[in-house]
């Protein structure tokens, strides 16, 4: 029965510490995607936060929580859009690849001329 326990509190001290190093990277990346804070109180957080980890970790969440929210948010609508725009590029094909895959359609009979000549209206449109 004691091994149970101890292995229960593993977990839950596992689980906790886990939780811990999640805050303070998710900390850590906060202050340096933060542009406005100075470099020398990015210093500053970072000393307390190795020599006063689980206060100054609290602190920073309680001070600037809402900051933190905001540019997270920012750099995830950021990055939403240049991956739309990437997909966007990657995935259109320029009129001419349309053109020459309707008339290949055309050669193999599959399409009717009055229907290649509608791909070809609509690809240079």
């Amino acid at each position: 029965m004691n091994d149970f326990w101890d292995f229960f509190w593993l977990m839950v001290y596992s689980f906790f510490f886990v939780a811990y190093l999640m805050v303070l990277f998710q900390v850590v990346a906060d202050l340096f995607r933060d542009r406005e804070l100075s470099g020398w109180w990015k210093a500053l957080w970072i000393l307390f936060l190795i020599f006063l980890p689980f206060l100054s970790a609290l602190i920073y969440l309680i001070a600037r929580g809402r900051g933190m929210a905001e540019r997270q948010s920012e750099a995830v609508m950021r990055a939403r859009s240049e991956t739309d725009a990437y997909i966007r590029d990657v995935a259109t094909t320029s009129p001419a690849d349309q053109i020459a895959s309707a008339k290949a359609l055309l050669d193999a009979g599959t399409i009717a001329p009055a229907e290649f000549e509608r791909l070809k209206t609509k690809a240079l449109a």
